[in-house]
């Protein structure tokens, strides 16, 4: 068997909406690695959203922060992270517009002031009013919510990989991105419940295809058997560089135009499907 290095996005791709592993990825993953092939998580998280519960499942290093770091299980082999003066830029440009948000370090995840009851409402519904809403809270707590830091005074924080911000009312996703235009890369949010005006702002010329490609020519490897799978707009890079790219059947619809080959939704066992239609198990 011709084995493959398979770099695997997390959101809408080996996690659903609901936030947890469908077991058939689960187990897709841990047979693939059985049979030979490496596993790199290719992800816009950084660690502290990299669970347990996921990386339990065993893969053989991290991608994390859209390429901000890489990973391997003997080290960090590199990481970039936004300048304290722009951190603050950023902190004092959000507060003082009202669009909530969380940075990432890999030392925590920091939400700001009013990110929780926002975040709530994304994921959850109207807790308040909507008794379904408050039930899906009750019994199916979101991993991600639990995992932030809440109540810090001081967001000037070291070692930021990105933010993220939630769709607001007050500015749109365009008017964010051309502010900081010359300091971050802007895309728009992975995550659909944050809405289609949330966005993270990016180390600048980092993305998954340069962090990819920095990992093949430290272990030495070729992309001839590089598999890259995705749902997001900030998968194409990897898409475009590696030798086969897997679209998600909830993909976006400009990833699946590039992809060799579009698979069921995360939630439909879609890369269990994918693993078996490609022979990885």
């Amino acid at each position: 068997m011709d084995k493959k290095i398979i770099f695997l996005d997390i959101d809408g791709t080996l996690v659903a909406d609901d936030g947890w592993v469908p077991p058939s990825a689960a187990d897709a993953c841990r047979q693939a690695r059985l049979n030979g092939h490496e596993i790199y998580l290719c992800t816009g998280r950084s660690k502290p959203e990299i669970y347990d519960f996921i990386m339990e499942i065993g893969f053989d290093g991290i991608i994390g922060a859209g390429g901000g770091f890489v990973e391997l299980n003997d080290g960090m082999l590199y990481h970039k992270t936004v300048p304290a003066s722009e951190v603050r830029r950023m902190v004092d440009f959000f507060n003082q517009h009202g669009v909530d948000f969380y940075l990432e370090s890999n030392g925590g995840l920091f939400a700001s002031k009013n990110f929780l009851p926002h975040v709530e409402r994304c994921i959850y519904g109207d807790i308040e009013n909507d008794l379904e809403a408050k039930k899906r809270k009750e019994e199916n707590p979101h991993p991600f919510i639990e995992g932030l830091i809440y109540g810090e005074e001081d967001l000037y924080k070291s070692d930021v990989n990105k933010a993220c911000f939630l769709q607001s009312d007050t500015l749109s996703f365009a008017q964010i991105k051309a502010e900081f235009e010359n300091a971050f890369d802007t895309i728009q949010c992975t995550v659909p419940p944050f809405g289609d005006e949330s966005g993270e702002l990016m180390v600048p010329g980092i993305h998954k295809a340069t962090a990819i490609e920095a990992l093949l020519t430290h272990l030495g490897r070729s992309k001839e058997r590089t598999i890259a799978i995705g749902d997001g707009l900030n998968d194409l890079e990897m898409f475009d560089y590696c030798e086969i790219g897997i679209a998600m059947g909830n993909a976006k619809e400009e990833l699946k135009a590039v992809a060799d080959h579009v698979t069921s939704s995360v939630d439909e066992d879609g890369l269990h499907q994918a693993f078996r239609t490609f022979g990885l198990i």
